[in-house]
């Protein structure tokens, strides 16, 4: 069992608060998390039937949904699996793809214990 560090960058989500007010903020962070959890899910999916385009494309589209919520190690792996993908490393991108689903879990949990705490 690996144990992946997740870091969030607390400032993002205190700026989206800030420009969005507390409804709106919780509005989009809702939907992200709901959004990325459901990528992640089809990431594996993607993988699994060596669908590599497609896959690429819902990694890139992480990265942009974990920015924007302040998960900093997620987006850093994201990218990370689109390079892997892009160099055509299929033992690296299991092992990154694996890496994004443990530290997924764990950073969409992170931010909900998070938005608990601001509100």
């Amino acid at each position: 069992m690996h144990s992946e560090t997740v870091r969030l960058d607390p400032d993002k989500l205190s700026s989206l608060y800030d420009q969005l007010g507390e409804a709106g903020a919780e509005d989009v962070v809702c939907r992200a998390v709901e959004e990325m959890a459901v990528r992640l899910t089809h990431c594996e999916r993607l993988w699994r039937q060596n669908d590599m385009v497609s896959l690429r494309k819902s990694a890139r589209s992480l990265i942009a949904m974990a920015d924007q919520i302040g998960m900093t190690a997620l987006t850093a792996i994201a990218r990370d699996a689109t390079v892997a993908i892009d160099a055509e490393d299929a033992p690296a991108v299991a092992a990154i793809l694996f890496r994004l689903m443990r530290v997924g879990e764990r950073s969409l949990t992170a931010v909900w214990d998070q938005q608990d705490m601001t509100i």
